[in-house]
């Protein structure tokens, strides 16, 4: 998307000559038909955590026509920190509570921004579904396979906009080379290589310990099995104690880089799958899963992407900490969150673009203008003035990729996949297609 048409669907404003919509012309009397095309979106987030200063512009600005009716997090100091940063901003006071479920009992909220941990996402998301909002969904977008497919189902049964939040796919620079890619600019693309480089450090070992002053512990595990309280595991820990509400750093943040691939590569399910994961830093540390993976996925067509992912060893391998490097059999590209770089089959840059907006990388949550573009996207979905960029049904596809190199992971073998169904074809891996849940919580549509 070009700088101008960015900025006329910023500042539209409905006139007698009419406007486009979906690629279609329609009169300005067709398009006040369009429910609440010109009406305020009113939004609720759940999970105020590292990520939540990523909704903070979208929401403030008032081109958007947004309300922010309910700050909602299962740890009190977190509300109260987030209303704090929202009264500086607006000039009203969205409620705080604690459970997600009483905010969706409020039919007044038109859409939820869901970026609670990993295993509330499709959960929680399908809750709202069902409570007839839309749902902006972090990713990842499903802790494994079948609530990869039960959200796909869900929007579907209940008609409503669902993105996820994997934002490259609103940054200008990124869709530029990719429609570059599409048409033939470095010839047939055949490999991309997907990467994350950074050095986290030591994680404690889980110790019993009282719950945090604050803290609703019960729903924060919410649909996980239900465990005795350990330290240090509410405030982002989960991430590698186990799986039971995490998704290893594929699901954290390979699922950014794997989607670029995808979308370059033009690809969906693989064929095959086959991973290399081990914990190679602080072995002796509290860290569950691999913090070293490398991981291939095998497309019909002889296309491959190919996944490098190093938590703990901050070595910038291709020269950054993230990014997507294309192969083609006439060039090459690199793009990452700031800038791509076109080279020919010699190696020699022949072009270089730099992002518009600056968006966090490694570093912890973040944002930036991409999350920005990427949030104003849904909104303007809902009100029927844009496509979403990340639907979930195909963005449900990226995070399948996620789930298999896990799931190979996890039973030590790679498997061959279905790439008409998804469907893993081993009976081992076939086990891990789902997880349990805690009594009263499965989702279902």
């Amino acid at each position: 998307m070009d700088k101008g048409r960015r900025k006329f669907i910023r500042n539209v404003v409905v006139g007698s000559t009419g406007m486009i919509l979906g690629g279609s012309q329609l009169s300005a009397k067709s398009y006040r038909k369009i429910i609440g095309s010109n009406d305020r979106v009113y939004v609720a987030i759940a999970g105020l955590g590292r990520r939540v200063s990523a909704y903070y512009p979208p929401i403030t600005e008032k081109r958007n026509n947004v309300e922010l009716l309910y700050l909602c997090d299962v740890m009190e100091s977190q509300r109260v920190r987030a209303a704090k940063v929202m009264s500086d901003k607006v000039d009203y006071k969205p409620k705080l509570e604690n459970d997600i479920r009483k905010v969706l009992a409020d039919k007044k909220v038109d859409a939820l921004i869901n970026a609670t941990p990993d295993h509330w996402h499709t959960p929680g998301s399908i809750m709202a579904l069902q409570a007839g909002k839309h749902v902006y969904v972090e990713k990842p977008c499903s802790h494994d396979m079948a609530e990869n497919e039960l959200l796909v189902a869900a929007a579907k049964k209940f008609n409503k906009v669902v993105q996820m939040g994997n934002q490259q796919r609103s940054s200008d620079h990124t869709i530029e080379i990719i429609n570059e890619i599409h048409n033939g600019t470095i010839g047939q693309p055949y490999l991309a290589v997907a990467f994350y480089s950074a050095g986290r450090g030591e994680v404690p070992h889980q110790q019993p310990a009282a719950i945090p002053d604050g803290l609703d512990w019960e729903l924060f595990q919410g649909p996980a099995v239900r465990r005795d309280y350990t330290s240090e595991t509410w405030n982002y820990n989960w991430h590698w104690y186990g799986w039971n509400y995490g998704t290893a750093e594929l699901g954290n943040n390979g699922t950014h880089e794997l989607d670029v691939a995808r979308w370059a590569m033009q690809v969906d399910f693989p064929n095959h799958v086959q991973v290399e994961g081990k914990k190679t830093a602080f072995v002796d540390d509290g860290w569950e899963m691999y913090d070293t993976i490398e991981a291939t996925y095998s497309f019909e067509g002889g296309k491959t992407i190919k996944w490098d992912g190093k938590s703990r060893n901050g070595y910038n391998t291709y020269g950054t900490g993230r990014g997507t490097i294309i192969y083609g059999s006439n060039g090459s590209v690199y793009v990452d969150r700031d800038v791509y770089r076109l080279f020919d089959r010699g190696g020699k840059l022949q072009k270089e673009v730099k992002a518009e907006f600056e968006e966090s990388g490694i570093a912890l949550g973040g944002g930036g203008g991409m999350s920005t573009i990427h949030v104003e996207n849904f909104f303007n979905t809902i009100r029927g003035t844009e496509k979403l960029r990340a639907p979930i049904n195909d963005a449900s596809i990226s995070m399948a990729m996620v789930h298999y190199g896990n799931v190979a992971y996890r039973i030590n073998k790679g498997f061959d996949v279905d790439p008409k169904t998804g469907k893993m074809l081993d009976p081992k891996a076939m086990e891990l297609w789902g997880r349990e849940y805690a009594k009263g919580w499965q989702p279902t549509i």
